[in-house]
């Protein structure tokens, strides 16, 4: 995941043809307005001008919104046929801040306007568990996600909310720290087990462990009370929201809200990729469920601890003795462990979205859950980084139904990333393969009957990126995509080339999948507009500078 502060966003008095200038500790400038063709929308670094067009241009230019309205009413109009796929934008992780406010409400309003403008769905935000009730057990602070709701509602926009029990920070992208609650991270120095743990015996904050999950270890709450209070919270003080502005609460199962293990932190250089990654079953509460599992299976010898040959976070499989082609992993200990591993984790999952659904059935929000797309060394025998994280996915086994079958259980939307990756992409030596791993877990879905959404694993702007998408959002093999959610709203993003591709995105998800381009004439990001900025803004008559 990535992170790029938000662009600051001028509006500026569009009778004014003359230029102005940022100040020198802005980000960038984006100018939303009706100009000549190819400069629509642009974006300037500090210091550099943005000069406007004259009133006589904005009236000419008036008359081809309308043609851009016309577009959009048969674009929605063809989502009636069900092959419409609905695009989310993410918003930046830190939309609020650490106070508990909206971070930069002016620039966010003025996003907001631009991605309705280009038909996008709605937007995607974190509610943070180390924000919201930071201040002590129960003790919850909605105030900056109620502005958002109320701004994306202003808007005609739709909210996904994130319930994110993670910390923000130590994984890919996170360029802003957002730690647990103080007050559980005082219980974890307590208790140190309360944390994943690898064999060397490292601890990574970044979620609960899920050994504990049924265990008082929070003052005398368990961690799924603890979510399901939490959850309880939210559901109250958006109840009028629900099923209207807000569409989908997305549930939180482990670091970067994705059900897995922590099994490839990229924190102080500990994994980096390709690496193979580390099982993460060392806390004692892990440690016991495995001697029991162990003992029930009448091979006590089992329980003692996890493999001792799977070698350290950087390796290649082939450089250890489980992973191997032929090691340990196809064992009848290699077979015991990865059964208990992964089954921890289904149980995991299966008790939390047993609370979601005990929480907001009924109350016409979606639910959904993310499962991580790990790639590398797919196209090996054991599919080494897929099963440290919990993933008992191999050459001969199929690791994602069972988990298909459990978000269906519940009526859960399976979120999958890597949408838009492709294999020619990657790196010989990774043993990559996106495309295999997509289609595998889109045939999953289908065989599962659970429905399928999806975004991009990285941040992506270029075309061939978005043609992967829409390749992958048909349902040609397997389930296709009931919505995609876009990773990440940043001032890169509003760039007039980066904007293009993403209203052509938008623009070909209504349309079925089916590639759409604009005309020459729009190659500064379409006539797509947030303004003209008309009798509201002009009357203001300044510049509203949003930083």
């Amino acid at each position: 995941m990535a992170l790029t502060q938000p662009s600051s966003i001028y509006f500026a008095n569009l009778k004014d043809t003359k230029g102005f200038k940022t100040h020198n500790y802005f980000l960038g400038t984006i100018c939303f307005a009706q100009i000549r063709p190819s400069c629509n929308l642009q974006a300037k670094n500090s210091m550099q001008e943005t000069h406007f067009p004259s009133e006589k241009t904005l009236n000419a230019e008036g008359r081809r919104c309308e043609k851009w309205e016309k577009l959009h009413e048969l674009s929605n109009a063809h989502s009636s046929t069900g092959s419409r796929v609905p695009v989310f934008v993410m918003l930046p992780l830190d939309t609020v801040t650490l106070g508990g406010n909206l971070n930069k409400p002016r620039a966010m309003n003025a996003s907001l306007m631009a991605l309705k403008s280009a038909g996008v769905e709605g937007v995607m935000v974190d509610a943070w568990w180390g924000l919201v009730e930071k201040d002590g057990p129960l003790k919850y602070n909605w105030e900056g996600y109620a502005e958002l709701v109320q701004m994306v509602q202003k808007h005609g926009l739709k909210l996904q909310v994130v319930m994110s029990f993670h910390q923000c920070g130590g994984n890919v992208g996170d360029s802003c720290s957002i730690p647990l609650p103080p007050w559980v991270l005082e219980e974890i120095s307590k208790n140190p087990d309360l944390v994943y743990t690898d064999r060397s015996g490292r601890r990574n904050p970044e979620y609960i462990s899920l050994g504990c999950d049924s265990l008082p270890v929070l003052r005398g709450r368990t961690p799924i009370q603890v979510y399901t209070d939490y959850m309880r919270s939210f559901r109250e003080r958006f109840r009028d929201y629900l099923g209207g502005v807000i569409v989908e609460i997305q549930v939180g199962m482990g670091p970067c809200g994705e059900l897995r293990y922590p099994a490839y932190p990229e924190s102080n250089g500990t994994w980096n990729f390709p690496g193979i990654g580390e099982f993460q079953c060392y806390d004692k509460y892990m440690r016991a469920s495995l001697e029991a599992s162990a003992e029930a299976s009448g091979k006590r010898g089992w329980g003692i601890s996890g493999p001792h040959d799977s070698g350290h976070y950087k390796q290649s499989p082939e450089e250890t003795g489980f992973f191997r082609r032929d090691g340990t992993w196809v064992t009848e200990y290699g077979q015991f462990f990865l059964e208990w591993y992964s089954g921890k984790l289904l149980e995991h999952g299966d008790r939390i979205l047993l609370a979601a659904k005990g929480t907001f059935q009924g109350t016409g929000a979606k639910l959904s859950g993310k499962v991580a797309g790990i790639h590398w060394h797919y196209r090996t025998r054991s599919h080494a980084a897929e099963l440290t994280a919990g993933y008992y996915n191999t050459r001969h086994r199929d690791g994602y139904l069972p988990i298909a079958r459990m978000f269906n259980k519940h009526g859960v939307v399976l979120n999958f990333t890597c949408m838009e990756m492709r294999d020619r992409e990657q790196p010989e030596n990774a043993n990559c393969s996106p495309e295999g791993l997509v289609r595998q877990v889109k045939i999953a879905t289908r065989t599962a009957g659970t429905e399928l959404a999806g975004e991009n694993a990285l941040e992506r702007y270029d075309a061939g990126a978005y043609s992967q998408v829409l390749a992958t959002s048909r349902s040609d093999s397997g389930n296709g995509l009931s919505a995609f959610t876009y990773l990440r709203m940043n001032k890169q993003l509003f760039d007039g080339e980066n904007w293009r591709h993403l209203v052509e995105f938008v623009i070909s998800m209504s349309n079925g999948g089916q590639n759409t381009n604009l005309p020459e004439c729009d190659s500064g990001g379409t006539n797509l507009y947030v303004g003209f900025i008309r009798e509201k803004t002009e009357r203001k008559n300044k510049e509203a500078v949003l930083v």
